[in-house]
């Protein structure tokens, strides 16, 4: 493996320790009975913030997992979608990604239309 690819490697697994350290997260998502209301909401924010966080950091050591898979079995910046090498500026922004920014803008789109109608496009166009 090239030096290179060594040093994202490295890069990559150590982004990977800090994601899934999830020390006191797992304890702020535990339900508490309190008498006041006010503390009964604010504590359902929190268990909501510390979730959303658990959520990103799990999703962020997968494609981080992934990225660490793509270096080994040779495929490490193409495309997943289109096959077509990953621009540089792209990887060293964001060593994980799986997608060169082309295919990445439409699957943002296709997201966000899905999101907006609540269908998926292709579900849409057959309608």
């Amino acid at each position: 493996m090239p030096t290179n690819l060594e040093s994202i490697r490295e890069l990559l697994e150590s982004r990977l320790k800090d994601a899934i350290r999830t020390e006191g997260s797992r304890e702020s998502i535990r339900i508490q009975q309190v008498a006041d209301p006010v503390d009964m909401t604010m504590q359902a924010a929190e268990r909501e913030l510390a979730v959303h966080s658990l959520d990103r950091n799990a999703a962020l050591a997968r494609q981080l997992r992934a990225a660490i898979v793509r270096i080994h079995d040779g495929t490490y910046g193409l495309c997943r979608e289109c096959e077509e090498e990953i621009a540089p500026k792209r990887l060293k922004a964001i060593p994980w990604a799986q997608l060169c920014i082309q295919c990445q803008e439409a699957a943002d789109g296709q997201v966000c239309q899905e999101r907006d109608f609540g269908m998926p496009a292709d579900y849409r166009e057959a309608a």
